[in-house]
């Protein structure tokens, strides 16, 4: 392909990220969080009830910053540190989802009933060409994370 056709998506992909940040930094200060803290909480959500290792593995911080994240969720009353009841030594993370939806959902409405419209403007074609863009992508962020880490 060439450069011509690359160039304005390289410049639209990262105006895309940069707009995502900044909205979901307004979002989560409307909501009291960093904009951090907020996307770890999505992490919570999405996966439920795990470990501080677990949690440090899955977002990529150290397990002393996930410490201070899990006090943060737990003085908010967001998460509960609680026991694993096969093995007392482990303690699981448990998010409070009622409560996070309560806090978060509101936030979210009119931008998930805004980009619903737009998802439903695409043809079935279209949809298609934007899933593979964003598996791929995906796929080269998550190779390049671990080539990173691996270093």
């Amino acid at each position: 392909m060439q450069d011509d056709a690359i160039k304005p998506i390289r410049k639209l992909s990262q105006l895309y990220a940069y707009t995502s940040i900044h909205m979901h930094e307004t979002v989560a200060r409307k909501a009291g969080l960093s904009g951090t803290d907020h996307k770890y909480l999505g992490f919570l959500i999405q996966k439920g009830q795990m470990t501080a290792g677990e949690l440090a593995q899955l977002t990529g911080l150290t397990t002393g910053a996930v410490t201070g994240l899990i006090d943060r969720f737990e003085k908010k009353k967001l998460v509960k540190r609680q026991f694993a009841e096969d093995d007392r030594r482990k303690v699981l993370i448990v998010p409070d989802t009622k409560k996070i939806m309560a806090l978060m959902e509101p936030l979210y409405k009119e931008f998930r009933r805004k980009s619903e419209q737009l998802i439903a403007s695409f043809s079935s074609r279209q949809l298609k060409v934007i899933e593979n863009y964003f598996l791929k992508a995906i796929e080269i962020m998550q190779e390049t994370t671990n080539q990173l880490n691996e270093k």
